[in-house]
Parts: structure tokens; sequence; C-alpha cells
């Protein structure tokens, strides 16, 4: 392809965008079809991780925490900034006509999913687990501290606390989560599918690097991603597995499931990763086609049912008024609130905004970085054949509205309960892995409440499942290159235990705060290649603009089809 682009168009200048972007994999061995460069030293850096964390734990966790609160503190106002510039970023793409109308694809072909399958890859994919554990944790935290409580303009569990509580959890879980995955997914999808490039992050990077990313520094972005995805997704887990043990516990199966602080016990923590993961990495064997699709179609079944319970006879009415409120607050106060940094100015109040943001926002922002490779690679690989508009409307729109249907009904029955006394203080005092299962405690009798937490025990399993077997096929797929072969049992079986131990030697040393602290210096590499990723899409998408006024063609195959007949001719 490399002949065909070098030639430019008579009297315009601009060439078609066919790119050769060769990455190098091993031709036989154990490693065949692997990227050597990549797959070697990401299985060290993860396997050096476990084994610190597992045989050195104090100073692994002294480091780790000074490591980040480093971070944290010189980076927060990158984080919120950049996460600013990646919606803006997307918003432009959609609403453009021109950039808009562009296909992740050649012209008229047709998306391999159907809508509802594709939704419900990407819901589940994307927070389904973290929706579960924060649908009712995070309007309940803010509804008990949050800035305007800061700063004094109300009162903590109070009816006047609960706008601000959902204006910044929809602020933390509607568009800039999705806009990061888009980006990145986009910037995969468009080039891979547009100019037959290979379906791996450095690929986002050709139209601004070319060829050069065939080298090294291809080579170490890659590598940055699948560190990245490893513990953005052990976070996610991390998370998931608490609130697993939890529901567990709260099914009758045993005290030993938890420790004296109410948190998974060392040995729960074992049992449900091995039988989790295990479950997981048989599911990636079997590939997207089959696994994945299968459970993220019965996630998105359960997560309606249990979503109808809680608007029937949970918040209702209070919760289409959140509902709707909060719509409206988010979008009258996002352009204020995603350009808002608190610095530390040596006040009290002062002090307590910054260290909220840091807590929160800064948190989110490094947790959805970390997870976008394999976000955005996993909606790229299902996303072909869309064009930038549907694409960013369904990744963006979707998600986030179902996000915030699911909070305001989650969420607003548990506050409803506690504003009104029903639940005594008793969800608010629960661990956030329990406030769910303390909800429908509250609001349902003892048989119902246990089969609604049956029910939330299932959706747990079905979405570790689907985000494990998910990651462990995209970070495959990074090291392979571009190209998935889930006959590679080898190498996804590592991933797995990989991934596992990962989560189970955190939350054991730690708890999810080691999870977050580790999952928060990880993100860090990959923030400026997301950074990178933004102004890589829009300059394909301007000179692709340019080339269709022009009549240059846009997409690889078409060239390669004409000048096939050219030749036959």
């Amino acid at each position: 392809m490399t002949d065909i682009a070098a030639k430019p168009e008579p009297g315009e200048g601009i060439s078609p965008p066919c790119t050769d972007l060769p990455v190098a994999t091993a031709e036989s061995g154990f490693y065949r079809g692997f990227n050597v460069h990549v797959t070697i030293p990401g299985k060290i850096i993860v396997s050096a991780l476990i084994a610190w964390v597992v045989f050195f734990p104090t100073q692994a966790s002294d480091t780790l925490t000074l490591a980040n609160t480093a971070i944290i503190g010189a980076f927060a106002g990158w984080y919120v900034y950049l996460v600013a510039f990646l919606m803006l970023v997307t918003l432009l793409l959609a609403v453009i006509p021109q950039s808009g109308s562009l296909r992740l694809g050649a012209p008229g072909e047709e998306p391999e999913f159907g809508l509802f399958s594709w939704f419900a890859m990407l819901f589940g994919a994307g927070i389904g687990i973290g929706m579960l554990t924060y649908s009712t944790g995070e309007p309940l935290a803010h509804f008990q501290n949050n800035p305007d409580i800061i700063r004094g303009l109300v009162d903590p569990v109070s009816a006047e606390a609960v706008r601000p509580a959902f204006i910044w959890t929809f602020i933390h879980w509607g568009f800039a989560p999705w806009a990061i995955y888009a980006l990145v997914g986009l910037g995969v999808g468009y080039v891979s599918y547009r100019r037959g490039l290979p379906l791996t992050i450095r690929s986002a990077l050709s139209p601004l690097f070319g060829a050069r990313l065939s080298g090294l520094v291809g080579h170490l972005i890659d590598i940055v991603a699948v560190v990245a995805t490893i513990l953005g997704v052990a976070v996610t887990l991390g998370f998931g597995v608490e609130q697993f043990v939890v529901g567990l516990n709260r099914l009758g199966f045993g005290d030993w499931l938890l420790n004296a602080e109410g948190t998974a016990s060392t040995t729960a923590i074992i049992i449900a990763v091995v039988l989790l993961v295990g479950a997981s990495t048989f599911s990636a064997l079997s590939g997207v086609g089959r696994g994945i699709k299968w459970l993220s179609n019965l996630n998105m079944g359960l997560s309606f049912l249990l979503l109808s319970v809680f608007a029937i006879f949970g918040a209702g009415f209070l919760g289409l008024e959140l509902l709707g409120v909060g719509l409206f607050d988010y979008l009258r106060t996002l352009p204020q609130t995603a350009l808002t940094l608190w610095r530390p100015d040596g006040t009290e109040g002062g002090d307590a905004l910054a260290q909220w943001q840091l807590d929160w926002s800064v948190f989110y922002w490094a947790w959805w970085i970390a997870f976008a490779p394999f976000v955005g690679m996993f909606i790229a690989r299902v996303s072909r054949g869309r064009t930038i508009r549907e694409f960013v409307l369904g990744v963006v729109l979707v998600p986030s509205l179902m996000g915030f249907i699911w909070m305001a009904f989650v969420g607003g029955t548990a506050i409803q309960l506690e504003l009104g006394g029903q639940a005594a203080g008793s969800i608010l005092s629960a661990n956030i892995s329990d406030q769910l299962f303390a909800t429908l405690s509250v609001l349902m009798d003892g048989p119902f409440a246990y089969l609604l937490s049956g029910l939330v025990v299932l959706l747990l399993m079905t979405h570790l499942i689907t985000s494990s077997d998910s990651a462990i096929l995209i970070v495959n797929t990074i090291n392979g290159a571009g190209e998935d072969d889930s006959d590679r049992r080898r190498h996804i079986l590592f991933w797995g235990v990989a991934l596992g131990l990962v989560v189970a030697s955190m939350l054991i040393l730690g708890g999810i705060e080691a999870l977050q602290i580790t999952m928060i210096i990880g993100a860090l590499p990959f923030s400026f290649v997301v950074a990178l990723i933004a102004i890589s899409v829009l300059k394909a998408a301007v000179w692709d603009i340019r080339r269709k006024r022009q009549g240059v063609p846009t997409h690889c195959e078409t060239i390669l089809e004409t000048q096939r007949l050219n030749e036959r001719g």
C-alpha cells in the first residue's frame, strides 16, 4: 500500500491515507503470532508487580501509597482538563456533519452486531460492575458530603443535599467515561477498518507518527496499554469481588466470608477470584462472538429486571424526579464543573474541597483512563460498519442515559428510605459493598429481599465474567499485533491467571484502596497516549474530509480494488 500512498493527486498534493504499519511477530515457537517486544515485557511487568506485592507487602504498600500521593497531587489539573478536552473532541466529531458521516469500515458496510447486542456489550464491558457498587454508594456518599456541604450551602443528610449529590454522581458516571472510551475506540477502529492497520492501540496514533510506530515507540505504547488494562480492570473486578462475597454472606453462605471489618476475608477472596476468573478465562477461549455476546445479553436482561423492581417498589416518582432534575442540573453545570479545579489554599474549606476532588473526580478520571484501552479496544472490535455519529451517539449517550436511570432509581430508593426513616441509618452505615443489599433488605420483606439479593449476586457474577473475559481477549489482541486467535490458549490462560493474581494479591494487601492506588499510578502514562489519540482522530477525520472534497479515495480497500481493476485492464 505504500506505493499508492506515495502518489498525490495531480494538482492537489493530498495523498490517499494508506500506509503500512508492519508489527513483527514471532513465526514459530511459544510466541508464534505474537509481538515478543510487547508480550514479554508486559508479562514481566505484571509478574513483577504480583511478586512484589506477595513477597514484600509492607514495602509495596508504603511505596505505592507514596507514589500515589505524589502523582495525584501533581497531575490533578492534568486529569481535570484532559477529560474536559476529550469530551469536547467527541462532541465535535459527532455534531459536525462531514466528520459524523465517516464510517468505521467500507462505504455501505453493515454493522456486525444488532443494536441490542451492541448496547448490551457496551454497557456490560464499560461500567456494569461499578454501577452495581456505586448505584447506592455514590449518591449516599455525596448525600453525606459534597462541595455544597463543604462550603456550608446545604446540610449533610438533608433533603437539600439530594440535588447536589446527584449532580456529582451524574458528572462522574455520565459523558466523561464514555467520551474517553469512544475516542480510544474511534482511534483504533477508524484506522483499522478504513486503512487496514492492526487492531491495536499503536495504530490509533498512525495519523500522527506513521510507520515509525512499527518500532520502539509503538512497542512502548502497546506495553503501557496492556499494563493499564490489567490494572484498570483489576479495580473494577476488586469492587465486584467484594460485593459478590458480601452478597453470598447475605444469602447465608457463612460468616467466614467476611472479616471483622465487614469486608471480604482472605479465604473468600481467593475462592471468589478462582471461581470467577476461571469462568471468564473459559469464556474468553470461546471468543467474542459466542461467550461475551451471550453473557452481555444476559447481563442486560437481568439489569432491566432489577431496575424494574426499584422503579415499581422503590423510588418510583422520586426516581423520575431525580432523573429529570438531575439531567437538567447535569447539563446546566457541566461546562463549569468539567473545568473546575480546587487547589489547597491553606484554609479548612479550600483544603477540604481540593481533597474531595482528589478522592472522587480525579480518582474517577484516572480510573476511566486506565479502563480505556480495554473498553476502547473492545468497542472498536464490535463496532465495525458504524458511522462516527452513530458510534458516538451509541457509545456516549445511550450508556450514559442508562447509568443516569440506574442511579436515579436505585440511589434514589436508598436516599428515600433514609430520609423517610425506614432505614434508620442502616443503609448509610453499611459498607459500600453492602449498601445495595442493605437497601433491598429495607425495601422488601425477607423472602423477596433474599430472592433479589440472589439476583444481584447472579448479575455480579455475569458482569465479572464479562469484564474479565473481555479484558483477557483485548490484552491477547494487543500482544498479537491486532490479531485475535482464541486457539492461543496458553497466553489467554496466562493473562487470566495474572489478572486473578493482581486482584487477589491487592485485595489481600490493602483492600480496594490498594487496587485504586496501583491503578492511578498505572493510568498516568496512558493518559498521555489518550491525549495524542484525540489529536490523531481529529487529524484523520479532517484530512479524510478534505480528501472526499477533492475526490481522493479515503478507504484503502477501495484504492486496492481500483488498482487491481487497472492492472487487469
